[in-house]
């Protein structure tokens, strides 16, 4: 971080210019508040709606190492409410990870940023989470936000769950040792398909804004260390139907939590012997991340596909257009959607005939 954007005026009061100065004059942060934010490192799970406008707050604010983490990569329906992406990013099928450091640099050349192109899962959750201060939910899914949790209590890191769908928000800021967990709260995820999702309810912009302005407030005082100012409330809001409110969750830790109770990090540990074959509700997609994979030449798998149906390349994924319903999505690691289908027996089909098991 420039720290310039910290120096005080002869006087001692903060500076009236550079790129921090009305966050500086913000008494709570000042110069100390802003020089925490400066050595801070956060990861944001998801670069969806939530996540570009978490990504957002935290870059301006100078947060200064970001790790954005996003298996997917643009397309029109996100352009609504993914507030960093526009119709070029969705043309090109970037990812949304890539995207959204390329904007967000844009903004704030100071701080690091680091998008990660991968699908997050128990492989690798370790790896990309534990080295941070903070985990802020970006996602979509519960299983991907039990599985943070698990991370956030085994290495005692602070994350906040935030999730949004129609017109309906909730936050919920979460401390290792201090407040319940995520498993505390919910149990399990709930079952494939029995959740409201926005590609299947619709979700309006104010309440994705709603959710993550709320959560990134949180994060700026966790990060300052403002401990005493943290909501230790569950906060829900319905923008729509004029509804607010905020629950009391503090009694609602449980010694017998799988999670914070038994250290018992279930969703961390699962199974890892078979490829991983998960629905992504609402898509009409399957995704199959390969336990064994290796690096994948997308230039020469576009050359291999090119044969056989129209395929489109850039330095990220390759799209192979295989009939007017069925697409695969490869990327570099191996991992694949294949759109057009919710059938996992038939994508493991396409998967196993195109790209081989």
């Amino acid at each position: 971080m420039n720290n310039t954007n910290l120096h005080p005026e002869a006087d001692g009061t903060p500076t009236t210019s550079g790129r921090y100065s009305r966050q500086l004059l913000f008494a709570p942060i000042g110069i100390a508040g802003q020089a925490k934010l400066g050595a801070a490192r956060v990861a944001i799970v998801g670069m969806g709606a939530l996540g570009t406008v978490l990504a957002n707050h935290m870059a301006r604010a100078g947060v200064g190492f970001l790790r954005l983490i996003d298996r997917d990569f643009v397309e029109e329906s996100n352009l609504q409410r993914q507030m960093l992406y526009d119709e070029a990013d969705a043309a090109a099928s970037e990812p949304k990870a890539v995207a959204a450091a390329k904007r967000l640099q844009q903004a704030n050349s100071d701080i690091t940023l680091e998008p990660i192109v991968s699908d997050l899962n128990a492989i690798n959750a370790e790896d990309l989470l534990s080295d941070v201060d903070l985990i802020l939910d970006g996602t979509d899914n519960f299983s991907v936000r039990f599985l943070v949790n698990d991370v956030s209590v085994k290495h005692r890191i602070p994350w906040i769950y935030g999730g949004a769908v129609s017109s309906r928000g909730v936050s919920l800021t979460i401390i290792p040792g201090s407040t319940p967990c995520l498993r505390c709260m919910f149990g399990q995820s709930p079952a494939q398909g029995t959740a409201e999702t926005c590609d299947t309810a619709g979700v309006i912009g104010p309440i994705i804004h709603t959710v993550a302005s709320h959560q990134s407030t949180e994060a700026l005082k966790l990060l300052v260390g403002a401990h005493e100012q943290l909501n230790r409330k569950m906060v829900h809001w319905d923008l729509w139907h004029n509804q607010h409110a905020a629950v009391d969750v503090s009694k609602a830790r449980k010694t017998d939590c799988p999670a914070c109770g038994q250290e018992r990090y279930e969703y961390l540990e699962q199974d890892l012997g078979e490829d991983t074959i998960q629905t992504l509700c609402g898509r009409n997609s399957i995704q199959i991340q390969p336990l064994h994979a290796g690096a994948f030449d997308l230039k020469e798998w576009a050359a291999k596909w090119g044969q056989l149906g129209t395929v489109e390349l850039n330095p990220f994924l390759l799209k192979f257009h295989i009939n007017e319903v069925l697409t695969l999505v490869l990327f570099p690691d191996g991992r694949v959607l294949i759109q057009g289908t919710d059938d996992p027996i038939q994508a493991k089909s396409l998967y196993s005939r195109y790209v081989g098991m």
